[in-house]
């Protein structure tokens, strides 16, 4: 019993076992399909959520977006894209979503389905709630998106960073704190 117990443990230091973190202990629904995933099988990885939306003029940010995620991913990153028609200016139909990012910026990161980013919308006049990810990211933090292309910096441990639309993916303030996360 006592060596079952003290193999346990050592799995445990080791984070055979490691538990996900709250952060990302969420299912959600793959973009235009009926799949879900739970976002915890991205614990080991450092993550960056984006709300995206496909009519913006931060869209072009898909190019840098993709490009990062190609760059790194071997090295335990990923980028999650979440498309919001908060800001009126996402597609209102998920297949037209997914269609435009795969053809015109060759998206294939992990991309999940069209849902709310804020509680309410920038003036919080419309009456609605984040999906929990995003109400997840908005609690820790304590931003939520002021507009389309926020971005949220997941380290493994479950700390959360947020950068504003304006803070463009491949900017040294994000790609420095990106290399500093994936190697530790």
């Amino acid at each position: 019993m006592k060596k079952t117990i003290s193999i346990v443990c050592l799995l445990f230091s080791f984070g055979v076992f490691a538990s996900c973190p709250s952060v990302l202990d969420h299912k959600v629904r793959v973009l235009g399909s009926t799949e879900t995933a739970n976002l915890c099988e991205f614990q080991n990885k450092v993550v960056l959520a984006v709300n995206v939306a496909s009519q913006c003029g931060y869209t072009y940010q898909y190019e840098a977006l993709q490009a990062l995620y190609e760059q790194h991913k071997e090295d335990g990153f990923v980028v999650l894209g979440f498309p919001s028609g908060d800001f009126f200016q996402e597609f209102t139909e998920e297949e037209k979503v997914k269609e435009f990012c795969q053809t015109t910026y060759g998206v294939d990161f992990p991309m999940f389905k069209r849902s709310h980013v804020t509680n309410g919308g920038k003036l919080r006049l419309r009456n609605y709630k984040a999906n929990p990810f995003f109400a997840e990211l908005i609690k820790k933090t304590g931003v939520q998106p002021a507009w389309n292309f926020n971005k949220y910096l997941i380290a493994r441990d479950g700390s959360v960073k947020h950068y504003n639309e304006k803070v463009e993916p491949d900017s040294t303030l994000l790609t420095s704190e990106i290399v500093a996360l994936i190697s530790k």
